[in-house]
Formats: structure tokens, sequence, C-alpha cells
């Protein structure tokens, strides 16, 4: 039996079946966009950690602050006794944001907390409580954010009743025929139905869905956001969460669409790999809640504002947003190619290194196939790369490699995983 089956054995027995793995790899070490499993197996990493790791692992940088920080402390509580290192990314965050106007910064641990915090804050600042989210939207696992997320299984399942207050409008998604008028009509009815637009306080947007399966908002989308929200005084959220530092191709990826939100939630890549989240917004409304409605015990870990410091200048030194352009580039071309060839590549979509490809029976109907999907994560891994999978229907194939990779291992992981689809798609014909 190998190491990796006896820890998946180990892991089993002891950790609860709803934090589950998707695949039964055990790392033992990782740099930049590549892992080795504790059998000494090599794998290119398409993962990312799930979009947190856009500076690689493990970049020289990064170890150096972090390692700099724990020779002098590593918590003394920033709500307590604070630090410069979160003084000063809170003012590199407040300028780097596309938000005019003076803006304040506030300091979590995870996603789900950005999430929540800025709920709490458009609702201090409104005096509202109503929250409008979009279908197939996904911003964290607490409560708040489980009723914020638009996708049901395996989010929601059995943890209702989900809190009150939270309201549901269609995404715009191109290929499933959902078009932006059909969306922004949807909010429409929202109010003529469900919620007086006066009692909302905030409505909260991905740019680009990350669980939902990487359909992007299309720019007019997003203004019609903005103008809704400007017209009845609703505060507009921007998750930036999956799709910020970089990914895009832009610092942020509504900056594609030329609209500014109010807030915004950023965590996964700010700290390449340490826990950190962050709410960023217009003074006026972040200053809403009173002293000490804000806040939390690993707020501003000092390990980890020192890494996002040093997250920031690598990708300011690197040019990370340029070089996400090329290696989204690369992928593109390598999966519209591809689809030429293959009936099962239905749709190709997303902007800079943020990419994903849809699987369907066929081309015509746009049937999904999420059962040739999982088959692909699987034997992607058999053959050393890293995948994850998302989408409504669990059918999509997202890319979040490293964009410290290289062109060489960008290449190699195409490679691959266009070796398992042309295999499993031609044994699914034979079947």
């Amino acid at each position: 039996m190998s190491k990796n089956q006896i820890l998946q054995q180990r892991r089993d027995a002891a950790l609860a079946r709803g934090q589950t793995n998707l695949l039964p790899v055990f790392v033992e070490k990782a740099d930049n966009a590549e892992l080795w499993d504790v059998d000494g197996r090599r794998y290119v990493d398409f993962a990312g950690g799930i979009a947190v790791l856009n500076t690689g692992h493990l970049h020289q940088k990064v170890r150096a602050a972090v390692g700099r920080q724990l020779g002098n402390f590593s918590h003394t509580c920033f709500m307590v006794t604070p630090y410069e290192s979160g003084v000063a990314l809170a003012e590199r965050l407040n300028a780097m944001v596309p938000i005019s106007g003076p803006t304040r910064s506030m300091f979590v641990t995870t996603g789900a907390e950005a999430v929540e915090n800025a709920v709490k804050i458009a609702r201090s600042h409104t005096g509202r409580s109503g929250v409008i989210a979009f279908s197939g939207g996904f911003h964290g696992r607490t409560m708040m954010c489980m009723g914020l997320t638009g996708k049901v299984m395996p989010y929601k399942s059995s943890f209702g009743p989900m809190p009150g207050e939270i309201y549901h409008a269609p995404y715009p998604m191109a290929y499933r025929g959902v078009t932006v008028k059909q969306a922004l009509d949807g909010i429409a009815q929202l109010f003529k139905v469900d919620i007086d637009p006066a009692r909302v306080a905030a409505m909260i947007v991905e740019p680009v869905l990350g669980e939902g399966g990487y359909y992007v908002a299309p720019p007019a989308f997003l203004r019609g956001l903005r103008d809704v929200c400007d017209a009845h005084g609703i505060v507009l959220i921007a998750d930036e969460i999956q799709s910020g530092f970089a990914r895009t191709g832009r610092m942020f990826a509504i900056e594609h669409a030329g609209v500014e939100p109010d807030l915004i939630t950023m965590a996964k890549s700010l700290a390449g790999g340490f826990p950190l989240a962050a709410v960023t917004g217009r003074q006026a409304i972040m200053d809403a809640p009173e002293p000490g409605g804000l806040g939390g015990t690993y707020a501003a870990s000092p390990l980890a504002t020192e890494a996002a410091l040093a997250v920031l200048e690598v990708i300011e030194e690197e040019g990370l947003t340029g070089r996400a352009d090329a290696i989204g580039a690369i992928l593109r071309d390598g999966l519209v190619e591809l689809s030429q060839e293959l009936e099962c590549l239905g749709d190709i979509r997303g902007l800079g290194a943020m990419l994903a490809c849809e699987l369907v029976k066929d081309k015509t109907s746009h049937e999904p196939d999420p059962e040739l999907t999982a088959a692909v994560m699987r034997e992607a891994a058999q053959r050393g790369l890293v995948l994850v999978t998302c989408g409504m229907y669990g059918n999509v194939i997202r890319i979040m490699v490293p964009l410290t990779a290289s062109d060489a291992i960008v290449r190699e992981g195409l490679g691959i995983l266009s070796g398992c689809l042309r295999d499993l798609s031609a044994r699914q014909a034979v079947a």
C-alpha cells in the first residue's frame, strides 16, 4: 500500500465526512507551480490552492518576509497592540482598488469573513437589511455566506434554514441562454415581487463566477448593477476573492468593465498562502460601524500582512498582470484548437489566466457532462496534473495555475489535460 493510500485511510478515519478531499494526493513539498506527493511523485499544479497561489508556492520574497517577521513575533492581536505591516498593507490596498475618493480597509482571516463584514458594513451604512446576490455565486460557508451563495449542492444541503432578507437574481450566462437583459430584469422583478429597493442594503456580485463556472459578467451587466445601486442608494460589493490580484490580467476583475464598486472583498492570493482577507471601500461606508464593531482575534496576522506586502511587490516587479494574459493566451489557444477536434469541449471562457472549459455531451444541446469532467480530473492526477472542477452542473474544469509558472510548465499541464480529454472522450464514444 502506498503512503498516499495509508494517509487516505487515516484521513477518512479521523476527519468529518463533509470535509472531503478531491484527490487522494498528500503533498510533501511544493515549489512555484509544482507539487511532490509523499510517494515522491511530481505534479504540475493547475489548482494553485484554489486560486490562492498567484505568486506560486513559497515565492522567495514571501518566504523571506515571513521568516523575518517570525524572528520578531507571531501574534499580538492587531486590535490590541498593532504593528506597521498592517497599516502599510491597508495603505497599499486603499491606493490600489479601483474606487475613487478616500478609501479605508479592514482585515480578517478568510474570504467568508470578508463577505460577512462587507454585509455588516453595508447594513450599518444604509440602515437597511436586504441583500441581493446572484445565481451561481459562491461567497463562503458561514451561515450568511451560504445564504448568499447561489448553489444548493453541496453548500446548502441539510444546513437550513438560511438567513432571512437574502434574495437571488439571475447571473448572465450566455452559454446557458441567460442574457444581460434577463439578469437585469430579474432584479426589477425582485423589486416588484419580493423586496422594496428602499430596504436593500447591498448587492454582492462576482465579476467572474468562481465555483459557479467561470462565467464572466459582461460590462453591460456590471454597469447596469451600478446604475440600479446608484438609483436606490444600494451598496455595490464586488467579490474579488477568487478573481483578484492579477489573475484576470488586471489587479481586480471588475476593472475590465470600468465599473467602480463601493466595497471590494478580497482574500485567497492576497497573502500567498497565509490566511488573510480584507474589505476595502469608500471611507463614508467603511467608517459606518462603531469602533470595535469590526475585527477578529487573528485579523491582520503579522505573518500574513508581511506576506501580503511581499505578494504585492512580486505582482508589480514581475509584471504578473501581463503574465496572466500571456498564460491565458497559451491555454485558450490550445483549448480552442482542441475544441475543433472534440465534441465534448463545449465552451472555453474566462479572463486572463482565470480560464475554464465546459464539458458537454454534445455541442448542439450543451447538455452538461459531469461524469466526464470528474473522470478527467482523476485521470489528470494519475498523469501528474492537479485540476479542480466547478460549475452549477459540476461539468467545468477551471485552471488556476500560478502566474509565476513558466511557459514550459503551462504547456506541460495543457498537454496532460489535452491528452486526458482526447483519451477519455474516445473511450466514452466506444462505450
